[in-house]
């Protein structure tokens, strides 16, 4: 779980999208209640931007160097696939720099 730690250096905004009611973001309301202090904590001044949406899929967005944006569906998907979307991303920012 070090690739936590590593938004800051890999990412340059991530962004979480999701409806506040209904069940296909429910996953999603999960993982940002489970996970958002730890990676706020592990990266303190890194934007995490959690956006509501009435009626909107949920969504998890990353921006990288150079205004490189890729986004993942999360519809569908638990908390630990998200997760594992998550470290996806970030493993990609890291793939992108070398």
């Amino acid at each position: 779980m070090a690739w936590r730690g590593n938004l800051s250096r890999n990412l340059k905004e991530l962004r979480v999208l999701f409806c506040q009611t209904s069940p296909a973001s429910a996953q999603t309301r999960e993982f940002v209640q489970k996970n958002y202090k730890d990676l706020k904590t592990l990266n303190p001044r890194f934007p995490i931007l959690i956006r509501e949406c009435s009626g909107v899929e949920p969504q998890l967005w990353a921006r990288y160097d150079m205004g490189v944006e890729k986004g993942v569906d999360l519809e569908g998907l638990t908390e630990p696939q998200i997760t594992k979307m998550l470290e996806e991303l970030v493993k990609g920012g890291a793939a992108a720099k070398v």
